[in-house]
């Protein structure tokens, strides 16, 4: 498992984790933003309109109705994003990364609306008599590559698993385990049960549950939110102040935090952005291409409000949580995941600035001092004896009070460690260190109104978000295999999806959100550059809706 996850950070090194990847997501928003004329600002209102029904037609071909391919897109972005994904953000980059995950979301509003306006344009008919789109039937039809069309579709595909399924079930069956100690062998079989039942029912029935879900979701999670936002009041200001003062410069080391520079805030806050809210990923269009309608630009309108949603509004909440509270700074016992651990040669502190410096070079690959340990660790009862020899490092902290275990007994003898890992995959190691993800947030919601009692509405919220993603890029995924290989395929696929669901509650968490890492990007690179070739249709198109339609003022 750590040669796997070795395997996927060197992947991603060249992928999302490059800054290439982030910069051509943002710059593609941006022009896009300046070219239209700051469509998700002009059009918000008339979004809104559009999405409540006020210019509905009677007639016009689709299956679902605006607000139920909004609820279905924002149930394939609304999902661990907004939990677990603000928390390693926040872990990885600092209240810094909040910002970047604001600026991809409010320029991620016209790349949505783009993608999904162009994508409904091209929309089909399928034999059973379904809408399909989505970016593939652009890319075939609008630019005439089918070869950048099969690439999407086979990216979207491997993305359903790595982005809409692994990562859910994954974040579901941990968040349970720790909160109600439910094993995760129970959560995978029931919830791939129910997960089954709802996708066999095609797009009709993802569309009414999620229209169901997602409202309800959100109003158990804001209420779980604001009762800790509420006690914590006054560090709403400072936390603010630190999302913006430190935006271009990175975040400075404090608590257990051991600091992150400009460049990793930015690349890790818009790497979670896009993960949040998928703009510019092109999930989205296939979602809405079911929606009844005859004019693409009408639905195109309503996707301006999914970023806003997912992101600026449920992501920033989840945000100021974790950093009004302080938990993100503060070092809680755990069991550390093979995957968030690295054993450095030599005795280094989270109070020395200069070690603070040489560790945080290390974890970011950087010239150091701090060089990985190889050797061994004597333990007496589980407790190191050699601890001088070396320092550990879990979850970007320096561990405390560590217990080394096996087979749920403390190690008495010697445990070899190769290069900064430890040899034996049997050795569980406990301590203090700091949170990511899911637990970060499970401990933040602990800390208000609520007490303890928070911890369950993180369990539930993400259970009703994660649940409710996986459904959705089932979907997605359904589509793109019929785009492929046609309507015969569809099954086979809900079947190897579903197994999947299963199979992922039992992974390592780590491994998992690194696949989604490299699916996102196979999938968002194909559909920015065909995006960006159609920018004049994507103009014309939208003049002449909105001129047809009266600025606004009537249907089209």
């Amino acid at each position: 498992m750590d040669a796997v996850n070795d395997f996927l950070i060197y992947i991603d090194s060249f992928l999302g984790s490059a800054i290439w990847f982030p910069t051509l997501l943002l710059a593609t928003g941006i022009f896009f933003t300046l070219y239209l004329g700051f469509p998700q600002i002009r059009y918000f209102k008339h979004a809104i309109g559009v999405t409540t029904g006020k210019f509905d037609k009677d007639g016009a071909k689709g299956d679902t109705s605006h607000f139920q391919a909004l609820a279905t897109a924002l149930s394939g972005t609304v999902g661990t994003g907004n939990i677990g994904g603000v928390a390693l953000a926040l872990h990885l980059g600092g209240p810094a990364a909040l910002f970047w995950m604001w600026m991809t979301a409010f320029f991620g509003m016209t790349s949505k609306f783009v993608e999904v306006t162009l994508s409904h344009k091209y929309r089909n008919e399928t034999a059973d008599g379904t809408m399909a789109g989505g970016p593939m039937y652009y890319m075939e039809k609008g630019l005439n590559a089918k070869w950048l069309a099969i690439v999407f579709a086979i990216a979207t595909v491997l993305s359903s698993f790595g982005t809409g399924n692994l990562p859910q079930i994954n974040s579901i069956a941990s968040g349970l385990e720790s909160t109600f100690d439910l094993d995760p062998w129970i959560t995978a079989s029931v919830l791939s049960i129910l997960l089954a039942l709802v996708i066999i029912g095609g797009i009709s029935r993802i569309a009414k549950v999620a229209a169901t879900i997602v409202p309800t979701m959100a109003v158990i999670y804001l209420i779980g939110a604001f009762a800790v936002i509420i006690p914590n009041i006054g560090n709403i200001v400072p936390s603010f102040l630190s999302i913006f003062s430190n935006a271009f410069s990175g975040s400075a080391a404090v608590g257990g935090f051991l600091g992150a520079s400009f460049a990793y805030a930015f690349d890790r806050g818009v790497n979670r952005g896009l993960y949040s809210n998928e703009a510019g990923q092109g999930s989205a269009p296939i979602a809405h291409a079911a929606a009844r309608t005859d004019e693409p630009a009408d639905e195109g309108m309503v996707s301006i409000l999914e970023p806003f949603i997912d992101t600026i509004v449920i992501c920033t909440i989840t945000g100021l949580v974790i950093l009004s509270s302080g938990v993100w700074m503060e070092k809680f016992e755990n069991e550390f995941q093979r995957a968030d651990m690295s054993f450095v040669s030599g005795s280094f502190t989270g109070d020395n600035a200069e070690d603070v410096s040489s560790l945080f070079a290390y974890l970011s690959g950087e010239e150091s001092e701090a060089q990985s340990y190889s050797g061994t660790i004597t333990l007496n009862n589980g407790v190191p004896q050699n601890a001088d020899a070396f320092t550990l490092i879990a979850a970007r902290s320096v561990a405390e009070n560590t217990i080394y275990s096996r087979d749920d007994s403390p190690i008495s003898g010697t445990v070899n460690v190769v290069d900064g890992q430890l040899e034996d995959m049997t050795v569980v190691v406990t301590g203090d260190s700091l949170l990511h993800s899911v637990p970060l947030t499970t401990r933040a919601f602990t800390r208000g109104l609520f007490g303890d009692f928070g911890q369950y509405i993180v369990s539930i919220g993400l259970m009703l978000f994660a649940f409710s993603t996986a459904i959705a890029w089932s979907y997605y995924g359904d589509r793109a295999m019929t785009y492929l290989f046609g309507t015969k395929s569809v099954l086979p696929y809900r079947i190897v999806y579903v197994l999947g669901f299963f199979t992922a509650a039992l992974a390592d968490t780590t491994v998992v959100w690194n696949i989604s890492l490299i699916t996102i990007v196979l999938m968002t690179v194909p559909n920015l550059i065909g995006i960006l070739l159609m920018h004049k249709e994507m103009k014309a198109t939208v003049t002449e809706y909105w001129e047809k339609t009266g600025h606004g003022k009537h249907k089209a």
